[in-house]
This record gives C-alpha cells, structure tokens and sequence, in this order.
C-alpha cells in the first residue's frame, strides 16, 4: 500500500513573458525599412486539477519545484514569440493550496474535476512595431516580458466526506466503517492499527452519503500528541460527526470521560461551534446487562446528544443510527469549502524600496526593475519614456519624501543619476 501523504510544501512558477524584439525591416532596394520587431510570447500558467483517482499527495514528497514553460521572446519579421505551455497538477479532491508565507488560501480544489489557474503566467512584451507612429517611426526600443516570483506554497489535503467517524483508538471505527459500507479497512485489536482516513458510501433506501473513519484521537492530539495532529484537518469538512465510544469500557476507560476528553481536542483544534454530533455506543454485545446501556443512553441525552447502541461485530443496531444520520444531513449545509484569495502577480505593479547608502539613494524593487528593463539608454524617446514611468510609479515623489533634493546621487541598478526637481 502507498504511503499515505496529506501535507507537503513545493516550490511553484508560472513562466516568464518573453521580451518584445526591437528591428527593423532590412530589404535589398529598400532604404530605412520601419520597425518590424515581434512581441514575446506570455509565459505558461500553473493550472492545477481536481483528481478523483488521486487520493494521496505522495508524489510530491519526490518532485519539489514546478516550474511552467517560459514564454519565447519575439524575432524580426514581425514574427511573435511562443507562448509557454502551461503545468498542469493534478492533486487529490480536497486539496487545499496556501500560500506558505502567509497562509493564504489560493486553491480549494472540493469537487472532482475541478480546474483553477492558481499563477498566471508574465505577459509578453512589446516588440518596437507596436510602438510606431506617424511622429515616431523608428522607435528604437521595445518591452521585456514580464517576469514571475516562484512561491512556496504548502498544499494539505482535507478529506471531503458527509460524516465523519471520531474517537479514541480501538472503539471499532473501522470495524463500523467496514459493516456500513463496502470499504476493507485493516482492522486489529491494537491501537492505531488505522493510520490513514477510510472513505465509504453508505446506502440507505433511496439516500447514499460518504463516510469517513479518522485515525484514533488521544488526549493532546490538539497538541501533537499521538496521531492526532497529523489527521485532526481532515474531520474540518464533515458535516456530522458519529462520535464512537466504547460502550463496554472493554480497555478500562469510561466512555463518558472518552468522549470528553475528544471533544476537548475539537474544540481545541477548532471544532466548527454548532456542528452535530450523534453518540455511537459500540460494542453493546459485551454488556449483558441492559441497564447499563439505557444509563448511558440518558447521561449522553442529559449531555445534549442521541445515543444509539450498537454492535460493528455483530451487525446490531445500525437502522436506527442510519435513519437518524440521514434526517439530520437534509438538514445541514454541504460540506465548508475556503474561501479563495487572487493574488497579484503583475510584478510590473509592486512596490519598489528606497534606502540610503552614504548620501546616495537607492532604489530597488520588481517594479524599478521592469522599468529598467524597457528603457535603451542610448535612446532619446526610450530615456523620456523611464522619466515618465518614475513619475507614475511614485518614485519621484518617494525620493522627494525620503529627503532627496537638488543635486542628489540616485543609485537605480548599476547607475547613478543627479535627482532634478
């Protein structure tokens, strides 16, 4: 069986535009051909796939970095760059993308199929025949592409299921999931013989919901303790728990005390205030004395939840439980998804930073150096086009407002220029 992996962290890029080309038509016979330099083509997209034939995140614990296909930069002749093609990743339905640095979500891929851009990849730039006019017929200059960041993102895998079976370890979560429906979980008589989520559809009457066993919760599991901080994200879609404990105390525990102390670790981890619970008294054929199963029944009703007792060995009870778990899904909303953040990518956009070097002001950032790379220093109209932009980005007001006047050094790359008010 393959590892079963619901976390990892990789490294994503969509491709750089390519750059704009600057030339001009050059014929025999005919003189000061005009400009005829191609644009660059966008670079690719990262476009990620809901699989529902995935169902672990292994494969990328192998493979780190995902990089799309640049776009190719434009030629003579007019001829336009290549675009890049996009990376397509395919993930496992209820795959969450955060990005890593601020734990923003960018991706809930919740339903099978599912397709989304999650990085756009860099426009090309604009080859020197775009920007002829009747007063400027030769321009000699031309865009770069636009260039893109690589982002670590942290993808985590929640798994998407109507209910979800909790509890300590060893109270017959599997053994119930394996008699509700037709998933084979490994099942043994020790603790956390489950170290992955099962899925299962039950079927009852004309209604089918999917099932989920969850790897046994221990006291701390909130905390990292056990298993339970590994597979806690996956209980976060349920839309009903089926909280199993067990009846018998067959391991020395108190069954009322059990299902305090998980709730506790829900509540901790950050339970959805208001989501229902049903109370699921297993192995109620090793109890002999009915007495003792209606006390229970009544201290979980006194607590504010149905109880309902039944045997996963024996195949006892479960009609009941079924035909209350299908009354109160007609009732609850479908299963949380995340709400989703589009991020700017447009580097030619971002900030830019001023600092001080001895009396010098330098300036730095994405958005300066897009600037730079559009600007022919050797060419009059390119050097007023750098003016302009300065201006439109703010630069020149932020060095004013950083202290710069008259006669100042500005460092911007490799450069330096006199500040002129």
């Amino acid at each position: 069986m393959a590892t079963f992996v619901d976390s990892v962290k990789i490294k994503v890029k969509a491709g750089n535009g390519g750059n704009g080309c600057v030339s001009f038509h050059r014929e025999k016979f005919i003189l000061n051909g005009g400009p005829d330099g191609g644009d660059g083509g966008n670079g690719g997209n990262v476009v990620v796939i809901a699989d529902e034939n995935m169902h672990t995140l292994l494969d990328f614990r192998f493979v780190g970095k995902y990089f799309a296909e640049n776009g190719e930069n434009g030629s003579d002749g007019r001829c336009h760059g290549k675009q890049g093609e996009d990376l397509i990743i395919k993930v496992p339905v209820g795959t969450v993308f955060y990005r890593d640095s601020d734990n923003t979500v960018i991706a809930d891929m919740h339903a099978a199929g599912q397709t989304k851009v999650i990085l756009h990849g860099g426009r090309g730039g604009h080859g020197n025949a775009r920007f002829a006019t009747p007063t400027r017929q030769a321009p000699n200059f031309a865009k770069p592409g636009i260039k893109t960041e690589v982002m670590d993102i942290r993808l985590e895998l929640k798994t998407i299921a109507d209910v979800g079976l909790v509890g300590y370890p060893n109270v017959g979560k599997s053994s119930l999931l394996a008699a509700l429906t037709a998933a084979k979980p490994k099942i043994a008589n020790y603790h956390f013989t489950t170290l992955t989520p099962n899925l299962g559809i039950v079927k009852r009457y004309d209604t089918s919901f999917a099932l989920a066993d969850i790897p046994g919760l221990l006291e701390g599991a909130s905390e990292g303790v056990g298993l339970g901080h590994d597979f806690l994200r996956h209980v976060e879609r349920t839309r009903l728990l089926l909280h199993v404990v067990d009846a018998a105390g067959s391991e020395g525990r108190d069954p009322v005390q059990d299902f305090i102390a998980i709730n506790r670790e829900l509540d901790a981890y950050g339970e959805p205030i208001g989501r229902p619970q049903i109370v699921v008294l297993n192995k109620c054929d090793l109890i002999s004395d009915e007495e003792q199963i209606e006390r229970l029944v009544k201290t979980f009703e006194s607590m504010g939840y149905k109880a309902y007792p039944v045997s996963a060995v024996a195949h006892l009870g479960f009609e009941p439980l079924l035909d209350e778990v299908v009354r109160e899904l007609a009732e609850l909303p479908p299963p949380m998804t995340y709400p989703e953040t589009e991020l700017d990518e447009d580097l030619s956009r971002k900030d830019f930073d001023i600092a001080k070097d001895g009396d010098v002001f330098v300036v730095k950032g994405p958005a300066i150096q897009y600037i730079l790379d559009s600007v022919n220093f050797d060419d009059e109209e390119s050097m007023n086009w750098f003016h302009r932009n300065l201006k439109e980005h703010g630069i020149i007001d932020a060095l004013r407002e950083a202290g710069a006047g008259e006669g100042s050094t500005v460092r911007i790359d490799n450069m330096e220029f006199d500040f002129i008010e």
